[in-house]
Protein backbone atom coordinates (compact mmCIF):
# COMPACT_ATOMS: atom_id res chain seq x y z
CA UNK A 1 0.00 0.00 0.00
CA UNK A 2 1.06 3.58 -0.57
CA UNK A 3 0.24 6.90 1.05
CA UNK A 4 1.72 10.39 0.85
CA UNK A 5 3.28 11.46 4.16
CA UNK A 6 4.90 14.88 4.49
CA UNK A 7 5.09 15.09 0.66
CA UNK A 8 6.87 11.72 0.41
CA UNK A 9 5.26 8.75 -1.36
CA UNK A 10 5.40 6.10 1.36
CA UNK A 11 5.22 2.32 1.07
CA UNK A 12 3.72 0.33 3.93
CA UNK A 13 2.01 -2.97 4.67
CA UNK A 14 -0.84 -3.73 7.02
CA UNK A 15 -1.91 -7.25 7.97
CA UNK A 16 -3.74 -9.11 10.72
CA UNK A 17 -6.32 -7.93 13.24
CA UNK A 18 -6.29 -6.93 16.88
CA UNK A 19 -4.08 -4.52 18.75
CA UNK A 20 -1.76 -2.62 16.40
CA UNK A 21 1.99 -3.13 16.29
CA UNK A 22 4.29 -0.78 14.36
CA UNK A 23 7.57 -2.14 12.97
CA UNK A 24 10.50 0.24 12.35
CA UNK A 25 13.36 -1.30 10.36
CA UNK A 26 17.05 -0.45 10.58
CA UNK A 27 19.44 1.35 8.22
CA UNK A 28 19.59 -0.25 4.78
CA UNK A 29 16.65 -2.54 5.51
CA UNK A 30 12.95 -2.20 4.62
CA UNK A 31 9.60 -3.86 5.30
CA UNK A 32 10.41 -6.82 3.05
CA UNK A 33 13.03 -7.91 5.55
CA UNK A 34 10.23 -8.29 8.10
CA UNK A 35 7.83 -10.40 6.07
CA UNK A 36 8.30 -13.64 8.00
CA UNK A 37 8.33 -11.98 11.42
CA UNK A 38 5.30 -9.83 10.57
CA UNK A 39 3.36 -12.83 9.24
CA UNK A 40 3.85 -14.67 12.53
CA UNK A 41 2.87 -11.67 14.64
CA UNK A 42 -0.14 -10.99 12.41
CA UNK A 43 -1.70 -14.20 13.73
CA UNK A 44 -2.39 -12.31 16.97
CA UNK A 45 -2.07 -8.60 16.11
CA UNK A 46 -2.52 -6.03 13.39
CA UNK A 47 1.04 -5.45 12.14
CA UNK A 48 1.99 -2.27 10.31
CA UNK A 49 5.40 -2.15 8.61
CA UNK A 50 6.59 1.02 6.91
CA UNK A 51 9.53 1.72 4.62
CA UNK A 52 11.29 4.71 6.16
CA UNK A 53 12.21 7.56 3.77
CA UNK A 54 15.03 6.57 1.44
CA UNK A 55 14.51 2.83 1.90
CA UNK A 56 12.40 0.23 0.12
CA UNK A 57 9.51 1.80 -1.75
CA UNK A 58 9.47 5.15 0.07
CA UNK A 59 10.88 8.27 -1.52
CA UNK A 60 14.13 9.67 -0.14
CA UNK A 61 14.01 13.10 1.52
CA UNK A 62 15.42 15.91 -0.58
CA UNK A 63 17.28 17.38 2.38
CA UNK A 64 19.72 15.84 4.85
CA UNK A 65 17.70 14.22 7.63
CA UNK A 66 18.52 13.34 11.22
CA UNK A 67 16.78 11.29 13.89
CA UNK A 68 14.39 14.14 14.70
CA UNK A 69 13.20 14.24 11.09
CA UNK A 70 12.64 10.49 10.97
CA UNK A 71 10.79 10.59 14.30
CA UNK A 72 8.55 13.39 13.02
CA UNK A 73 7.87 11.39 9.86
CA UNK A 74 6.82 8.34 11.89
CA UNK A 75 4.40 10.49 13.88
CA UNK A 76 2.94 11.93 10.68
CA UNK A 77 2.65 8.46 9.15
CA UNK A 78 0.73 7.09 12.14
CA UNK A 79 -1.71 10.00 11.98
CA UNK A 80 -2.14 9.57 8.22
CA UNK A 81 -2.98 5.87 8.42
CA UNK A 82 -4.90 6.36 11.68
CA UNK A 83 -2.94 3.90 13.77
CA UNK A 84 -2.36 4.24 17.50
CA UNK A 85 0.15 1.47 18.15
CA UNK A 86 -0.22 -0.68 21.21
CA UNK A 87 3.37 -1.75 20.63
CA UNK A 88 6.39 -0.67 18.61
CA UNK A 89 9.05 -3.13 17.47
CA UNK A 90 12.19 -1.32 16.34
CA UNK A 91 15.45 -2.73 15.01
CA UNK A 92 18.89 -1.10 14.96
CA UNK A 93 18.54 2.49 13.70
CA UNK A 94 14.77 2.08 13.95
CA UNK A 95 15.37 1.72 17.68
CA UNK A 96 17.17 5.07 17.83
CA UNK A 97 14.25 6.66 15.96
CA UNK A 98 11.74 5.07 18.34
CA UNK A 99 13.62 6.23 21.43
CA UNK A 100 13.91 9.80 20.10
CA UNK A 101 10.28 9.94 18.96
CA UNK A 102 8.83 8.60 22.20
CA UNK A 103 11.01 10.80 24.38
CA UNK A 104 10.07 13.92 22.41
CA UNK A 105 6.37 13.07 22.10
CA UNK A 106 6.34 12.65 18.30
CA UNK A 107 4.26 9.49 18.86
CA UNK A 108 3.17 7.21 21.71
CA UNK A 109 2.88 3.51 22.47
CA UNK A 110 2.07 1.25 25.41
CA UNK A 111 4.92 -1.23 24.82
CA UNK A 112 8.34 -0.94 23.18
CA UNK A 113 10.56 -3.74 21.87
CA UNK A 114 14.11 -2.77 20.88
CA UNK A 115 15.99 -5.35 18.83
CA UNK A 116 19.75 -4.73 18.56
CA UNK A 117 18.98 -1.04 18.96
CA UNK A 118 21.47 1.60 17.86
CA UNK A 119 21.74 5.09 19.32
CA UNK A 120 24.77 4.89 21.61
CA UNK A 121 27.51 6.95 19.99
CA UNK A 122 30.16 7.43 22.68
CA UNK A 123 31.47 3.85 22.52
CA UNK A 124 34.26 2.76 20.16
CA UNK A 125 35.49 6.32 19.72
CA UNK A 126 38.79 4.88 18.52
CA UNK A 127 37.01 3.29 15.58
CA UNK A 128 35.34 6.60 14.70
CA UNK A 129 38.69 8.41 14.84
CA UNK A 130 40.17 5.72 12.60
CA UNK A 131 37.27 6.21 10.18
CA UNK A 132 37.95 9.94 9.92
CA UNK A 133 41.68 9.39 9.56
CA UNK A 134 41.52 6.81 6.79
CA UNK A 135 38.87 8.84 4.99
CA UNK A 136 41.06 11.95 4.95
CA UNK A 137 44.06 9.87 3.91
CA UNK A 138 42.06 8.18 1.19
CA UNK A 139 40.91 11.53 -0.19
CA UNK A 140 44.48 12.83 -0.26
CA UNK A 141 45.93 9.76 -1.98
CA UNK A 142 43.19 9.37 -4.59
CA UNK A 143 42.74 13.00 -5.67
CA UNK A 144 44.38 12.54 -9.13
CA UNK A 145 42.29 9.45 -9.93
CA UNK A 146 39.07 9.33 -11.96
CA UNK A 147 35.86 9.83 -9.95
CA UNK A 148 34.65 6.25 -10.45
CA UNK A 149 37.96 4.85 -9.19
CA UNK A 150 37.97 7.17 -6.17
CA UNK A 151 34.43 6.11 -5.31
CA UNK A 152 35.38 2.43 -5.32
CA UNK A 153 38.42 3.07 -3.16
CA UNK A 154 36.47 5.18 -0.69
CA UNK A 155 33.86 2.41 -0.41
CA UNK A 156 36.62 -0.08 0.32
CA UNK A 157 38.06 2.20 3.02
CA UNK A 158 34.71 2.57 4.78
CA UNK A 159 34.01 -1.15 4.60
CA UNK A 160 37.41 -1.85 6.15
CA UNK A 161 36.50 0.09 9.30
CA UNK A 162 32.94 -1.21 9.41
CA UNK A 163 30.93 1.78 8.21
CA UNK A 164 27.42 1.40 6.72
CA UNK A 165 27.67 4.70 4.84
CA UNK A 166 27.73 3.01 1.44
CA UNK A 167 24.78 0.74 2.14
CA UNK A 168 22.65 3.63 0.81
CA UNK A 169 25.03 5.91 -1.08
CA UNK A 170 22.43 8.58 -1.86
CA UNK A 171 21.89 9.05 1.88
CA UNK A 172 25.52 9.54 2.87
CA UNK A 173 25.01 12.94 4.52
CA UNK A 174 21.92 11.68 6.33
CA UNK A 175 23.92 8.66 7.51
CA UNK A 176 26.63 10.94 8.93
CA UNK A 177 24.04 13.01 10.77
CA UNK A 178 22.17 10.00 12.15
CA UNK A 179 25.19 8.09 13.45
CA UNK A 180 26.52 11.07 15.40
CA UNK A 181 23.26 11.64 17.28
CA UNK A 182 23.29 9.94 20.69
CA UNK A 183 19.94 8.96 22.28
CA UNK A 184 21.08 7.93 25.76
CA UNK A 185 19.56 11.06 27.28
CA UNK A 186 16.29 10.29 25.50
CA UNK A 187 16.34 6.69 26.74
CA UNK A 188 16.61 7.90 30.33
CA UNK A 189 13.35 9.84 29.84
CA UNK A 190 11.30 6.83 28.68
CA UNK A 191 8.55 5.58 30.95
CA UNK A 192 7.08 2.92 28.68
CA UNK A 193 7.51 -0.81 29.39
CA UNK A 194 10.48 -1.84 27.25
CA UNK A 195 11.98 -5.15 26.17
CA UNK A 196 15.58 -5.13 24.94
CA UNK A 197 16.79 -8.07 22.85
CA UNK A 198 20.37 -8.30 21.55
CA UNK A 199 22.26 -10.96 19.64
CA UNK A 200 25.24 -12.32 21.53
CA UNK A 201 27.43 -12.12 18.40
CA UNK A 202 26.21 -8.72 17.19
CA UNK A 203 29.20 -6.62 16.12
CA UNK A 204 27.24 -3.61 14.82
CA UNK A 205 25.28 -2.89 18.01
CA UNK A 206 26.97 -5.10 20.61
CA UNK A 207 25.44 -6.51 23.79
CA UNK A 208 27.17 -3.69 25.69
CA UNK A 209 24.68 -1.27 24.09
CA UNK A 210 21.80 -3.35 25.41
CA UNK A 211 23.21 -3.28 28.93
CA UNK A 212 23.61 0.49 28.75
CA UNK A 213 20.03 1.01 27.54
CA UNK A 214 18.78 -1.44 30.18
CA UNK A 215 20.43 0.71 32.85
CA UNK A 216 18.96 3.90 31.37
CA UNK A 217 15.36 2.75 30.75
CA UNK A 218 13.62 2.28 34.09
CA UNK A 219 11.98 -1.11 34.54
CA UNK A 220 13.17 -2.45 31.19
CA UNK A 221 13.75 -6.15 30.50
CA UNK A 222 16.97 -7.31 28.85
CA UNK A 223 17.55 -10.53 26.93
CA UNK A 224 20.66 -11.81 25.14
CA UNK A 225 20.17 -14.45 22.43
CA UNK A 226 23.12 -16.86 22.09
CA UNK A 227 24.65 -17.43 18.64
CA UNK A 228 22.69 -14.57 17.07
CA UNK A 229 24.04 -11.58 15.17
CA UNK A 230 22.74 -8.11 14.35
CA UNK A 231 19.50 -9.39 12.80
CA UNK A 232 18.52 -11.31 15.90
CA UNK A 233 14.88 -11.70 14.81
CA UNK A 234 15.99 -13.48 11.62
CA UNK A 235 18.83 -15.45 13.16
CA UNK A 236 16.77 -16.88 16.02
CA UNK A 237 13.04 -16.37 15.33
CA UNK A 238 12.15 -19.37 17.46
CA UNK A 239 13.62 -17.62 20.50
CA UNK A 240 12.79 -14.00 19.74
CA UNK A 241 9.12 -14.34 18.75
CA UNK A 242 8.05 -16.01 22.02
CA UNK A 243 9.74 -13.21 23.97
CA UNK A 244 7.84 -10.60 21.96
CA UNK A 245 4.50 -12.40 22.28
CA UNK A 246 4.91 -12.82 26.02
CA UNK A 247 5.89 -9.16 26.43
CA UNK A 248 2.79 -8.00 24.55
CA UNK A 249 0.40 -10.04 26.68
CA UNK A 250 -2.01 -7.78 28.59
Amino acid sequence: MQVVVDSLLTQYERQGTGKSLLVLHGWGDNSKGWQETSAELAKSFEVVTVDLPGFGGTQAPKETWGLNDYATFVGSFLKKVRVKPFGIIAHSNGGAIAIRGLAHGAFQTERLVLLDSAGIRNVYLGRKKALRMVTKTGKLLTTPLPKSVKQRLRRKVYQTVGSDMFVMERLQETFKKVVTDDVQGDAAELHVPTLLVYGEDDLSTPVQYGRMFHHLIAGSKFEVIPRAGHFVHRDKPGEVLPLIREFFKV
